[in-house]
């Protein structure tokens, strides 16, 4: 992927999470020919997150958002989804750092309880 918006978004949100918790674990799953970067994956005590990356925005799914509080509305997609929520991320968008943060930290205190 070349340097654009979406790699430097992707490098944010990336310190944000890692930054979120010191025993994040980042790895890289579904590596294909369509996509050989694969897609980052976080996990802390069982699936987190993932970003992707497409054409027009990043995408942070969070694989049990439906059941996390959202206090700053920051998901944005998948808000029918059973268990996932998203956030879309396109280029002129920005992001509650602090809020997100929180999220992440959510999401890890939910994998663990």
């Amino acid at each position: 992927m070349s340097n654009d918006w979406r790699h430097e978004t992707i490098e944010k949100v990336r310190a944000l999470i890692l930054a979120a918790e010191p025993d994040m674990v980042e790895e890289t799953k579904w590596r294909k020919a369509s996509n050989p970067d694969g897609v980052p994956t976080f996990s802390c005590d069982g699936l987190v997150c993932t970003v992707e990356t497409y054409k027009d925005k990043v995408k942070l799914t969070f694989a049990k958002g439906a059941s996390l509080d959202d206090p700053s509305g920051l998901f944005n997609a998948s808000l029918d989804a059973g268990t996932r929520r998203a956030i879309d991320l396109h280029e002129s968008d920005s992001l509650d750092d602090d809020a997100f943060v929180e999220l992440v930290r959510s999401a890890v205190e939910h994998n663990r309880s």
